[in-house]
């Protein structure tokens, strides 16, 4: 499913316009992404939850010549899914 999938499927639902559908899931993920971006949690009932968390210093390697790169910290976005969602066998 991409986003215009999610968009059709609010149009199909609510009867909204497709540029209002549009509209609201854009600002869906926008509020999503400032959220992470500042560290912030989102919970959502059912579905799962999204964090920040940091990551640690690592030693990769180019695959071209075999020779060690330094991967510096930063910070990576993780999904643990709900009860809901984990039961949809």
């Amino acid at each position: 499913m991409i986003k215009q999938d999610l968009v059709q499927r609010i149009v199909d639902r609510t009867g909204l316009s497709r540029i209002k559908a549009e509209a609201s899931v854009d600002t869906i993920f926008d509020s999503m992404k400032q959220a992470l971006a500042s560290g912030d949690r989102i919970e959502l009932r059912g579905f799962g939850v999204f964090n920040v968390r940091p990551r640690k210093t690592g030693i990769g390697r180019n695959p071209r010549t075999g020779a060690e790169v330094s991967i510096a910290p930063g910070r990576a976005v993780r999904f643990k899914p709900g009860k809901e969602l984990q039961s949809l066998d």
